[in-house]
């Protein structure tokens, strides 16, 4: 069973976006679970992870811009992206970390364009 994230879409530069993703037996709140993204043409990347413990990591490129959060209660995990840029445009994916090849899940684009 495959992760499934919603929340992507088109949004102009400077705007935000809340990506979600949930699945039905990993259970969010005993894995560090991570979000990843993959631009146009280029290799996937680690965007942001969450601890059990709730302390988080986040890539140079996204620190002070986005904030992973999970609700143990829902099962899911969020991405609030601020301040979204050009460079920004991928299809995001969450995943446990380190990640697991059979988790990944279709994706959901973001496109940050005016």
């Amino acid at each position: 069973v495959q992760f499934v994230e919603s929340g992507g879409g088109l949004v102009q530069p400077g705007g935000s976006l809340r990506l979600s993703c949930a699945h039905s037996t990993i259970m969010v709140s005993f894995n560090v679970m991570a979000w990843y993204r993959q631009p146009p043409g280029k290799q996937r990347e680690l965007v942001a992870r969450i601890a059990a413990n709730g302390r988080t990591d986040y890539s140079a490129f996204v620190e002070g811009r986005f904030t992973i959060s999970r609700d143990n209660a829902k099962n899911t995990v969020s991405l609030q992206m601020n301040s979204l840029r050009s460079d920004d445009t991928a299809v995001y994916y969450c995943n446990v970390f380190p990640m697991r090849n059979d988790l990944w899940g279709q994706g959901t684009q973001v496109t940050v364009s005016s």
